[in-house]
């Protein structure tokens, strides 16, 4: 019985991970109703996992030295949780406005039983996505959103996770013109896997695939699309499909080594910080315009322009990076293996929530904002920031005033946040008379 049932989790598993390569069942994957298309996004977070692992054990014994770096791959894991804790406090209300437009307008009534209607969406949501995409490239506010997808200086699996909180909010215009034919079951169900496709083509350890790279976008595409590399900028827009930068003159082959992230780094691992930064300084800019028509063009013209330019910008202009020194701070082991408990409850308090979704409650937002402040604090300590471990000592104390002791993980949690309490107390004290001795 155990080996039956061990062997029927294993096919699911397996079955889960097909959805990368949109290797899936037209006909388990057709639905009537909105509400009867599952959350495939949960359903492929366990292999998900699993080639994360796999990659860096790959990348350990293809370099024979250690590549996995936990403050990047802990800061693209917290945009995750970020973005998904939207997503479950919303319950989906992105979808509102595409199902009232299909609901009222839709002009066209595409068989939702058709598995022509299913290939027919899938090629359908593909082909925005890509104006979805090139959009947040080429237009400044929306481009202040997406850097946050490109703020890391690595590339790698989970490098996908890095999504902006605000960006589907921004998206959901592009796709609005499928609704006068496209059934919004259809629609919410390939926009997922259209999405979760482009999960596994962020990897370096995946070279050239042979004809494949014709048609489809593969890791060797979407590297020249991450680089800060001249060459590199405002090319490989596709999700699933390569063929629509073909078509419209944005494919670009991979040349030169990748430098990957933002041509100006930031320089942190504070998410909220990558989250808004650019916004603040998009709005800097137009503000040094002279003129309301230059201010406003700031906003909706490439990042890259100028008064005088073309929308997007002279490539003169443009910075060239050729090299660059990544941003590692080097923190105490013990900061580390404190940086990693706290995360993993903040992930298990994470999981929690998608068992609660049904009942939004005062402890469902007051988990969402704990993890949000936890993500922040874990930042400031990658970063060594000064008001690092006060603004951890703060959270501790708040948590522990509020938390839930009704479960002996729960009681596990309790102890973990009072000996973290002793922790920074022993720390600020000591910084305190060290500071008076020097004074």
């Amino acid at each position: 019985m155990n080996e039956t049932s061990s062997i029927d989790i294993i096919g699911r598993q397996l079955k889960n991970a097909g959805k990368f390569w949109y290797i899936v069942n037209p006909f388990e994957t057709t639905f009537e109703f909105p509400h009867q298309v599952p959350d495939y996004y949960q359903q492929i977070w366990i292999p998900f996992f699993f080639l994360i692992v796999l990659e860096q054990m790959i990348l350990t014994a293809k370099y024979k030295k250690k590549s996995f770096q936990l403050d990047d791959q802990v800061t693209s894991f917290s945009h995750w949780i970020f973005q998904e804790s939207g997503r479950i406090f919303f319950r989906s209300a992105e979808y509102y406005a595409y199902i009232q437009i299909y609901d009222n307008y839709h002009i066209c009534n595409l068989p939702w039983n058709s598995i022509w209607t299913w290939y027919i969406t899938a090629l359908g949501v593909d082909f925005c996505y890509y104006w979805v995409h090139r959009s947040n490239h080429e237009v400044h506010f929306l481009w202040a959103h997406h850097q946050v997808h490109h703020s890391s200086e690595e590339f790698n699996l989970a490098v996908s996770l890095r999504q902006s909180v605000l960006q589907h909010w921004c998206n959901f215009i592009f796709y609005l013109p499928l609704a006068f034919f496209i059934p919004p079951s259809h629609f919410i169900a390939h926009h997922q896997f259209n999405l979760i496709y482009q999960f596994w083509i962020h990897t370096t350890i995946v070279d050239h695939l042979g004809p494949l790279e014709l048609i489809f976008n593969t890791p060797k595409h979407h590297r020249v699309h991450h680089g800060c590399n001249l060459y590199c900028l405002d090319k490989n827009y596709g999700g699933v499909l390569i063929i629509w930068d073909r078509l419209f003159g944005t494919f670009m082959e991979e040349k030169d080594e990748i430098i990957y992230g933002l041509v100006k780094s930031p320089r942190s691992f504070n998410p909220i910080y990558l989250q808004t930064f650019y916004t603040k300084d998009m709005i800097n800019k137009s503000k040094q315009m002279k003129s309301m028509e230059d201010k406003l063009s700031v906003l909706w013209k490439g990042p890259s322009w100028y008064p005088g330019g073309p929308r997007l910008g002279l490539d003169k202009y443009k910075i060239n990076v050729t090299s660059r020194i990544k941003y590692n701070v080097l923190i105490p082991t013990w900061q580390s293996f404190y940086i990693i408990v706290h995360f993993l409850i903040v992930f298990y308090k994470h999981l929690q929530l998608y068992n609660e979704k049904q009942d939004l409650n005062n402890s469902l937002g007051i988990t969402i904002l704990n993890n949000i402040f936890a993500l922040i604090t874990i930042g400031l300590l990658f970063d060594k920031s000064e008001y690092a471990g006060l603004v951890e000592l703060i959270r501790c104390i708040v948590y522990l005033s509020i938390l839930n002791q009704d479960h002996i993980i729960n009681v596990l949690i309790h102890y973990v946040y009072i000996i973290s309490c002793l922790i920074w107390i022993c720390r600020i004290i000591n910084q305190m008379k060290t500071n008076f001795f020097r004074s």
